[in-house]
């Protein structure tokens, strides 16, 4: 694979928001809080009492056609990075990866990139959807926690 081609299946965007890494990582790191920032609008729900808190937590999602997603954490610092990989309840997950990490910025504020990462995605009938994401679609994402935290 030529640089280029990881580049296009690395999609990632950013975002100054005006609040703290604590208060936009508790948005990310609750999945029960999900739905409402969702810039994909896929995410329809998931049980109170998830809140992720280390690597090799899963977390359940219903998505807004009504399938389940386990999403296995990979990635955790409290308050500055997380991410996971979503599969099928039961299965080992596909290879895509959702990220997010959050630094202090001058200010007060915070800067929060959220990363979508299918260089490892080896399930053929995801790859379409993978395709059409674009870091339109993820920063939608970030313009939703920012009015969330914001408005707090």
């Amino acid at each position: 694979m030529t640089s280029s081609e990881a580049d296009d299946q690395v999609i990632t965007t950013s975002r100054d928001i005006a609040a703290s890494a604590a208060a936009i990582f508790e948005l990310i790191a609750d999945p029960a809080r999900q739905p409402a920032w969702d810039g994909n609008d896929n995410l329809a729900r998931a049980a109170e009492g998830q809140r992720v808190r280390a690597v090799g937590d899963v977390f359940v999602m219903v998505l807004t056609k009504g399938s389940v997603r386990e999403n296995h954490v990979v990635e955790f610092e409290e308050g500055r990075r997380i991410a996971w990989q979503p599969s099928e309840p039961g299965r080992t997950p596909p290879g895509h990866l959702w990220r997010w990490v959050l630094e202090p910025v001058d200010g007060g504020g915070t800067r929060v990139t959220h990363t979508y990462d299918w260089t490892r995605l080896h399930d053929e009938a995801r790859l379409v959807r993978a395709r059409a994401t674009t870091a339109a679609m993820l920063h939608a994402s970030l313009d939703r926690l920012a009015r969330l935290v914001e408005g707090q």
